[in-house]
């Protein structure tokens, strides 16, 4: 990576990047000063930090009571005496809360049965919400308490913050936006534009890369038009992304649409629980609540450390004096043959396998290098069956000798710092409903024939037709438009002062999709873009159909800029000849036709 250049602002500013993830979190930030080349920092203290692990994250669990009301968060929420207070007074707890704001239309393992209900009617949004106040008072006392003169610093940048939100790469606009609600719930910043412009977000995909360029491990793996696949091995989730360099390591496109499965280290941890129940059935050691103790103590270490089969495993639990020796029971400590303890990885591996090889399939790209980051990185035994199994394909295996549990958190302020990536790859294919003329001689029409809308000039249309404004696969860039036309008729001018039009994603199999009623599970609305065109109105053309009859029409395009990070939409017209913009909103959640191609 280019060495980064002194911050060229004129006034000190602050950086602060979440990473709010399903089971734990992290924040790192990057103080700016004038002339200073800027450095990533991380909060590495949070209260009550001994009861977690040591890799400066915190849980993402909430405790709640009456009403509603806060009463513990993070590494705090698991002291014994909130434990006790929360049995004794019915606290409800908030966990795996992220995924309550998760895409509902896509193809996933998650449902709604399978995550833990949200505590006392909380929405996501509003635990999400007070979740980020308690990360943000967090840091803010970090800064305060571990840099020089800290107060004054704080006092100096508390009105100068950006904020960078990470989310999962396959979340899309309404989840962008139940993110910035979040954000304005928290008090991080107000709902005024000027205010929502202090946020950037970006999907962790891309704070992965950036992780990656600013660690060593990229310092030879881009070349040759070669490219590499990033595996963020977390807790619940396995997560790829695949690059490639276009331009001496400035820039980077995204050569396939991410991928994601259901294989993070948490498994490993539950089939340990399953596997040590029915182990121990008939032993004194057997009961819940030791099989509980023994599973937390296999997810801190025993996990960590196992790397070979031919060795056993050992889960210390108790005391010198615990023993039950026709269970391998001895001293305090549960024997386990290492052969067991691989088993329990083997579906996790065999995933992350599947998943770099329909990456490597699917990429425009060779690819030369594999990146393994996240905290089940850790790991040892999935390192090296990782490495055994891809270094006989050419791939170039390796994962960084820091801990790699804050990557997002990190990237994300270097995607603030840097902005290294300037193409992405459409997931989906984009577009919205509109009509299309009826042609009586297109058997497709022929079938709808009873769904004929008739229009003010006297021609026929069938509704429900997909047009698609930007096609699956195609490469998209921070400031490429997509565009299409649109004319729409009638009766009256009033109908012409604003517009609503919905964008629709298709995510079925067809390349060239169509008929809405083919396939109607395969769309869904991502959001409605509303314009004033009262601006468009005044160049709307008075007509008469074949009777005579007055009516209006009027011709305009559709503008979508999907760009790295969120969508921004405009509507477009001619007004004497020159091109017109107007500024849409879009709302994630009049008959438009779609003009023919001259």
């Amino acid at each position: 990576m280019p060495q980064r250049q002194p911050y060229q602002g004129q006034q000190r500013k602050l950086a602060i990047a979440f990473d709010i993830g399903t089971t734990h979190s992290g924040v790192s930030y990057c103080v700016l000063c004038p002339g200073e080349v800027p450095a990533i920092q991380g909060v590495n203290r949070y209260p009550a930090q001994d009861y977690v692990r040591g890799d400066s994250k915190i849980p993402s669990i909430l405790y709640y009571g009456d009403e509603g009301k806060v009463r513990a968060i993070g590494a705090e929420a698991l002291q014994e005496s909130v434990l006790e207070n929360a049995e004794d007074e019915d606290w409800q707890m908030a966990e795996w809360w992220m995924l309550h704001l998760r895409p509902k239309n896509t193809l996933s393992q998650v449902t709604d049965a399978d995550l833990p209900p949200l505590p006392f009617g909380k929405t996501a949004i509003e635990i999400l919400g007070d979740f980020m106040r308690y990360l943000f008072e967090c840091t803010r006392n970090y800064i305060k308490q571990t840099h020089a003169n800290g107060p004054d610093l704080w006092a100096s940048l508390e009105d100068k913050i950006d904020f960078v939100l990470s989310h999962p790469s396959g979340w899309e606009g309404p989840q962008q936006a139940q993110i910035r609600k979040a954000a304005v719930l928290a008090g991080l910043v107000g709902d005024r534009p000027k205010d929502q412009s202090r946020i950037q977000l970006v999907t962790e995909g891309v704070a992965n890369l950036h992780y990656c360029l600013n660690s060593n491990l990229a310092t030879s793996a881009f070349h040759d038009n070669q490219g590499v696949i990033i595996v963020e091995a977390g807790e619940r989730t396995v997560k790829l992304n695949a690059y490639y360099m276009t331009s001496n390591l400035t820039s980077f496109e995204e050569i396939t649409p991410g991928d994601c499965r259901l294989q993070g280290s948490i498994f490993v941890t539950r089939r340990a629980e399953s596997f040590l129940r029915i182990k121990l059935q008939g032993s004194k050691f057997g009961d819940e609540s030791d099989v509980k103790e023994m599973t937390k103590i296999f997810d801190r270490t025993t996990k960590l450390r196992f790397s070979n089969p031919s060795e056993p495993a050992y889960i210390k639990f108790g005391t010198i004096r615990d023993k039950d020796q026709d269970f391998g029971i001895r001293s305090g400590q549960l024997k386990l043959p290492g052969t067991d303890v691989a088993k329990l990885f083997e579906p996790s591996i065999e995933a992350v396998i599947r998943a770099v090889n329909h990456q490597r399939q699917a990429a425009r790209k060779p690819i030369h290098s594999v990146f393994l980051i996240g905290s089940f990185a850790a790991s040892d035994w999935l390192f090296l069956n990782l490495k055994e199994s891809l270094t006989p394909h050419g791939l170039d295996f390796c994962r960084p000798d820091s801990h790699t549990g804050k990557a997002v958190a990190d990237g994300a302020v270097a995607f603030y710092l840097d902005h290294s990536v300037s193409t992405r790859t459409a997931c989906f294919t984009y577009g919205t409903m509109s009509a299309v003329e009826y042609n009586k001689s297109d058997p497709e029409h022929i079938k709808r024939v009873e769904t004929i809308i008739p229009r003010p000039s006297g021609r026929s249309v069938l509704p429900n037709v997909f047009s698609p404004v930007l096609v699956k696969d195609t490469k998209v860039s921070g400031d490429k438009e997509f565009r299409k036309e649109f004319i729409t008729e009638s009766t009256t001018k009033l109908t012409f002062d604003k517009i609503s039009i919905e964008i629709i994603c298709y995510k079925g199999d067809d390349p060239a999709p169509r008929w809405i009623d083919s396939e109607p599970e395969k769309y869904w609305n991502l959001c409605t873009v509303n314009a004033d065109t009262s601006q468009v109105a005044k160049t709307i053309t008075l007509q008469k159909d074949i009777n005579g009859r007055q009516f209006y029409r009027q011709e305009f395009s559709l503008v979508l800029i999907f760009g790295i990070k969120e969508l921004r939409s405009q509507l477009s017209w001619t007004e004497y000849g020159v091109e017109q913009r107007s500024p849409a909103s879009v709302v994630y959640d009049h008959v438009i036709e779609e003009r023919p191609s001259q």
